[in-house]
């Protein structure tokens, strides 16, 4: 019997054996895989970046971790680490190039055995060819349909203008404005003779001025009509008409991934999202007497609190006290947050990016303050990582900064609310049934109906308003 057991054994690790040596020499045999880097999404809401530097070169040994280049998103520059090892055979996307699609090759790596040498890179998608623009509106309309002949005894029709024979021969490639235009045939000026001042060399209303031309043809009895002559066609409205029609000058600025995505996501917002607001005026006099109290206290360690850190810490505390304000609106459920971590609106250059404080119910303004100094700065940079500015559940527009007396914000998707904060102003008010200086600050909730009641977004901007006039309470 063991000696059965035994032969048995003995069989299956010969099996075995048999079967690692075959794996083994399959993997030697096997050739080694190029590796395509793709570019990445680093937000959700990336379609494409820009590739702004390179941190590596071709020949470059990289190993998982190690930085690769740094990508410009729609919401800013973020570096981008290897997850692969190997040596960077060939860089296919050069640094500074704009509009690199999502999944799009930007690299690629040899693994260890391959030569980099004899790697070629993909070959680009064939495109769908397109017209330019400019050729597209410079087509000619389609030809109207013939007007009816006249009668015999009708007269003849005036000889067009050299402009308008030259226009209606088709030769549509001359770019002049719509008034420059009207001006040549009234004068008689050959457009054609006209050299363009205007962007692209687009003739203008300072072009046919300048230009040695004979004058309008004196009008004829001729040509004009007869009373009983039926009246002209009134012509169709035109279409609305970009500023080179009235020879604006102007710069057509390239739209940046960023600002297409503010655009868009707007859009959605006020598209998508039934918004109404609620506005209530506060009294900040016992706020701001605290700030220079802890700023004088706080002075000894390099911190200063603002207006704003003390704001974000109020509208965290008024969203635990009414937490039905508290939600996002899904197609299937209502989600309900258990902490406050609101988004806090910063301008940068070319748009605007809201990095996020979290547990903003429970931090200290210190902690506070220190925390959005520090977001702030480096959103400005563009260095922000991804979690530091997406999510939060609900955010804060404060434009106190510039005066502003009221204004109303857009809901930031998915998040259920917004509120906006106006300056502080100096204004007689009745307090204990006597007329006092006080400063006022107006504050407006915009709130999303699917998700929150006229009078649940009523009750938060109650609690706000009690939690900035009584502010001792945010430092429990």
């Amino acid at each position: 019997m063991l000696a059965r057991q035994a032969t048995a054994l003995d069989a299956i690790g010969a099996m075995f054996d048999s079967f690692k040596r075959k794996q083994d020499l399959f993997q030697e045999r096997s050739p080694a895989m190029p590796i395509n880097l793709q570019m990445p999404a680093l937000s959700p809401t990336m379609e494409e970046g820009t590739l702004a530097k390179w941190l590596v070169k071709e020949g470059d040994s990289v190993s998982s971790g190690d930085l690769l280049a740094e990508i410009e998103t729609d919401k800013a520059t973020m570096e981008f680490e290897a997850i692969d090892e190997g040596i960077i055979a060939k860089i296919v996307v050069a640094e500074g190039t704009d509009n690199v699609k999502v999944g799009e090759v930007i690299a690629i790596i040899a693994e260890e055995g391959e030569d980099a040498g004899d790697i070629e890179a993909p070959a680009e998608p064939k495109q769908k060819k397109t017209e330019p623009a400019e050729n597209k509106a410079e087509k000619p309309a389609p030809t109207p349909s013939p007007a009816p002949e006249p009668e015999a005894d009708s007269a003849p029709e005036p000889s067009p203008s050299p402009a308008k024979a030259k226009q209606d021969s088709g030769d549509d490639r001359l770019k002049v404005s719509p008034l420059a235009r009207r001006l040549a045939e009234q004068k008689g000026v050959d457009l054609a003779a006209v050299s363009g001042s205007g962007p692209n060399g687009r003739i203008i209303k300072a072009d046919i001025d300048a230009a040695e031309g004979g004058t309008a043809p004196a009008k004829s009895e001729e040509a004009t009509p007869a009373p009983s002559a039926a009246p002209a066609s009134t012509p169709a409205p035109k279409a609305a008409s970009t500023s080179d029609d009235f020879d604006i000058p102007h710069v057509a600025e390239k739209l940046s991934g960023m600002r297409k995505t503010i655009a868009r996501r707007l859009t959605e917002a006020k598209q998508t999202i039934p918004h109404y607001r609620v506005s209530i005026d506060v009294n900040i006099d016992k706020l701001l007497k605290l700030r220079g109290e802890l700023n004088a206290s706080l002075e000894a360690r390099g911190i200063k609190l603002s207006v704003n850190d003390l704001l974000i810490k109020a509208q965290a505390v008024a969203l635990m006290q009414a937490p039905d304000s508290n939600v996002s609106y899904t197609e299937d459920t209502l989600i309900r947050y258990q902490r406050a971590d609101i988004a806090v609106a910063v301008s940068i250059q070319g748009g605007l990016i809201t990095p996020i404080i979290t547990s903003a119910d429970t931090k200290s303004l210190s902690a506070i303050a220190t925390e959005m100094k520090d977001l702030a700065e480096r959103a400005k940079a563009g260095k922000l990582k991804m979690h530091e500015y997406q999510g939060g559940t609900a955010s804060l527009s404060n434009m106190g900064m510039f005066g502003v007396t009221a204004f109303d914000a857009v809901i930031n998707p998915p998040q259920g609310m917004i509120l906006a904060i106006s300056a502080g102003i100096k204004k007689p008010v009745v307090i204990d049934d006597s007329v006092q200086i006080a400063t006022i600050m107006t504050a407006t909730g915009s709130f999303d109906h699917r998700a929150i009641d006229g009078a649940t977004g009523a009750a938060f901007m109650k609690a706000f308003k009690e939690t900035v006039e009584n502010p001792l309470g945010m430092l429990a």
